[in-house]
């Protein structure tokens, strides 16, 4: 079964950080990030632009409508995915834990990685 695991940071104190805050981020997050790949478990990785970046899709009056910004508007938006093949959301988990952005704590952002079930996917 897949899982959609969703990265979630501080906008706020993201934005505060420093470039020495990053080159620490990076060394934390190297050898979490290779285990999280060695566990063989993890079939796709990406980073998202800054929410501002974004483009929302609606319809207005029938025509569809792209607007400036996210489609929600949080203080922990989205910044990272990744997707794991697991038996269960409980295996889940325990594969999402060997991600970086768990060993960050408090002093980076504070994020969050949410884990939910994928029902469908489609390669067109």
């Amino acid at each position: 079964m897949k899982f959609l695991c969703l990265c979630h940071y501080e906008s706020a104190r993201f934005a505060e950080l420093k470039p020495a805050d990053f080159e620490e981020i990076g060394a934390i997050c190297a050898p979490h990030d290779a285990a999280l790949k060695a566990s063989g478990k993890v079939e796709l990785i990406g980073a998202l632009g800054m929410p501002e970046q974004s483009r929302t899709l609606r319809v207005e009056n029938g025509a569809v409508v792209a607007k400036a910004g996210p489609y929600a508007v949080t203080p922990e938006p989205f910044g990272a995915f990744f997707v794991v093949e697991a038996d269960d959301i409980d295996d889940a988990v325990e594969i999402a834990k060997l991600h970086p952005e768990t060993r960050l704590g408090d002093k980076f952002g504070r994020g969050g990685i949410e884990v939910r079930p994928i029902d469908f996917i489609e390669r067109p």
